[in-house]
């Protein structure tokens, strides 16, 4: 991709947060292909939304001709970042620590989607370092005072931190100067609450290393509720189709809330500018058009076009489209994916006939609905079941119920199946076996 200058494409979409020098970065990216990374640790065996951010800053990198490198943090995540956090993380044994990392490795390459992709793991050059001789080599470039001024660090300490993850900045710096020797990396990426690790390391390069790199990172998304953008009221959406199903991840984004859908298409899609514009400035209910664009973007950039279409049409035969007559704007022009079946897309769980048969309890629509409290984000709560059965928005297929000692009727239970619905968008497909 040629023309606008990559920091200039990032600065308009939104990712741009702060930089160690905007001006001499942006003609370093102008004068010819420069090496980048963004560290990742492996805390769990999937990437989930919240790090997408990154990954999308990564593209954009990648399609203006600049290289990436994906580093996993295999070394780094046996101590865990404490940057952003009020406790410190659960400490993951080696093995999983390492299963994590490769798993995380292959979905960064193929989010990312360059072929130029260099992915490594820091545990290959961490994992054999000399405790005394990183000290003496590299801790007395450190400074204590300085590092306790560090955001990161005084947010811990008044909840207490402890030795292990205070070496967390002197590490993540040293993976900068290892990348830079080896690699020739200019430029690092991370998340806002990374400036004081990563500029450490800007700092140890340049100490070390004789070499000027520059830092860039990116905003804090928060939702208008203060919680952390990426989580659904069922936990993390994770990448991972066996962990968050396509059709789930699409949902995600199509309940966006109506101010944010300009603000999300400009950064977890390709779209132009001009068109992100258009979209975001739609009024409701038109602004469902920008939503369902989001939805199908987001998820084809995670889950291919198929999935993408499919999850599309499910949530569109399920609750409806905001444009019937196709996909709006997507490059892709998908309207149909043959065999593509709305109930088999949905949440799907399994009650046994036999065991409702044994305790008539189980038929009672109130424990069933608790049962299933988590798929339809109920908060786990008889309570809260039986203030939704009596304000009116529980339904069998399409049969609403209101009464809350209900149970579920024979014809249903012969049937096989029923959609169990919570509301107008929470629906879960209950299979019941022999």
């Amino acid at each position: 991709m040629t023309g606008k200058n990559v920091y200039d494409i990032l600065d308009e979409r939104g990712f741009v947060h702060q930089s160690t020098d905007p001006d001499v970065l942006r003609e370093r990216l102008a004068a010819g292909p420069t090496v980048f990374y963004a560290g990742f640790d492996p805390t769990a065996s999937s990437l989930h939304v919240g790090h997408l951010l990154p990954v999308m800053a990564m593209r954009w990198l990648a399609r203006c001709g600049h290289r990436p490198i994906a580093l996993v943090g295999g070394g780094t995540g046996m101590i865990g970042d404490p940057s952003g956090k009020t406790e410190a993380r659960r400490l993951l044994e080696g093995r999983e620590v390492a299963e994590n990392a490769a798993a995380l490795g292959l979905q960064l390459r193929r989010v990312i989607g360059s072929d130029s992709l260099i992915a490594v793991d820091n545990a290959d050059w961490l994992a054999p370092l000399k405790y005394l001789d990183f000290l003496r080599d590299y801790g007395r470039l450190f400074s204590v005072n300085r590092m306790l001024a560090m955001e990161s660090v005084r947010q811990r300490l008044e909840t207490g931190m402890t030795f292990l993850e205070f070496n967390y900045m002197l590490l993540q710096a040293y993976d900068y100067l290892v990348l830079s020797r080896d690699y020739g990396c200019d430029l690092q990426l991370g998340g806002s609450d990374q400036w004081g690790n990563i500029v450490a390391g800007v700092d140890l390069v340049r100490r070390v290393g004789r070499r000027e790199v520059h830092a860039l990172t990116l905003p804090l998304l928060l939702k208008s509720d203060g919680e952390k953008f990426g989580k659904s009221s069922g936990g993390a959406v994770w990448l991972n189709p066996e962990l968050t199903s396509p059709f789930e991840y699409y949902q995600f984004w199509r309940n966006a809330e109506d101010a944010e859908v300009g603000r999300l298409l400009a950064l977890f899609t390709e779209l132009p500018m001009a068109e992100v514009k258009r979209l975001g400035g739609l009024a409701p209910p038109e602004v469902n058009r920008g939503k369902e664009i989001l939805g199908f973007e987001a998820t084809r950039l995670v889950h291919g076009e198929d999935e993408a279409a499919r999850a599309w049409l499910a949530a569109g035969r399920e609750f409806g489209f905001a444009d019937p007559d196709g996909l709006i704007d997507t490059s892709s022009g998908i309207t149909e994916v043959s065999g593509t079946d709305t109930e088999a897309e949905l949440p799907t769980i399994h009650l046994s006939k036999k065991q409702m048969e044994q305790r008539p309890e189980l038929k009672k629509l109130l424990a069933i609905l608790v049962v299933l409290s988590s798929e339809l984000k109920l908060g786990g709560s008889r309570g809260e079941a039986r203030r939704l059965i009596r304000g009116g928005g529980c339904y069998i297929d399409d049969d609403r119920v209101s009464d809350e000692n209900a149970e579920v009727p024979d014809e249903k239970i012969e049937a096989g199946e029923f959609i169990l619905r919570a509301g107008k968008k929470k629906r879960v497909r209950v299979v019941v076996t022999a």
